[in-house]
């Protein structure tokens, strides 16, 4: 990988563009990318200087990448490597459909969790990473309705917590934002006038996502009782 791939994928990082779509802008496969940003201290402290020098000594001396950090493909319960790597094609699949990845890591490893349960200390300390990222993370994946947060009044802690209905809830939290979205082009459209060629595409546009949204709720409703 060139220095000005690495410089790119900085770039990219910062805009917080999604591992795919950096990957698409330089045509390097999703998984390089991916490989690339763990080896080089992670999206938030990735240096495309520090990383090209780092990857010319590394092919100087002959010596090994350095080993990932502990997290859903390295120390799931289990252990063994296809397990490892199954949970580690989630992760990738995530980031993909556009979760940062250290948000995937974190989803991937409640889903792991026996009682689905964790506290910030054990997802610190099983993902190798900063309080920071997985309050960030976290906090994505509250506000998206993948997990909910609940308080351990005996040792004043948050437990966070993803449950059989997961995806029904983060589906369900989806179909509300792109509601949203859809009452806003319609109302638009009404601003700019029913008839007019904006005000017509912005109703249209509006009308499709209102009723994808109910036949995407009716479909929800209809298999939930697959979760339970």
């Amino acid at each position: 990988m060139t220095q000005q791939e690495r410089q790119r994928i900085a770039a990219g990082l910062a805009d917080g563009l999604s591992y795919a779509e950096i990957a698409r802008r330089i045509d390097r496969p999703t998984s390089t990318i991916s490989r690339e940003i763990a080896r080089n201290g992670g999206p938030s402290d990735y240096r495309p200087q520090q990383a090209h020098q780092a990857t010319t000594h590394r092919a100087r001396r002959g010596t090994p990448v350095p080993p990932r950090a502990a997290g859903p493909a390295a120390g799931t319960e289990g252990g063994s490597d296809s397990l490892a790597a199954a949970h580690e094609e989630i992760v990738d699949l995530a980031v993909g459909s556009g979760m940062p990845r250290m948000t995937a890591r974190v989803h991937v490893d409640l889903i792991l969790a026996e009682d689905g349960r964790r506290t910030a200390a054990e997802l610190t300390r099983r993902l190798g990473v900063s309080p920071a990222s997985v309050s960030l993370s976290v906090n994505y994946l509250v506000e998206h309705g993948y997990v909910r947060r609940e308080r351990d009044p005996q040792r004043r802690r948050d437990i966070y917590v993803i449950d059989d209905e997961a995806h029904y809830h983060s589906i369900a939290t989806s179909a509300q934002e792109t509601l949203v979205v859809a009452r806003a082009a319609r109302a638009a459209a009404e601003l700019h006038g029913p008839d007019s060629p904006v005000g017509q595409r912005l109703a249209k546009g509006g009308l499709f996502l209102e009723r994808m949204v109910t036949d995407m709720m009716e479909s929800a409703d209809r298999w939930r009782g697959l979760l339970m």
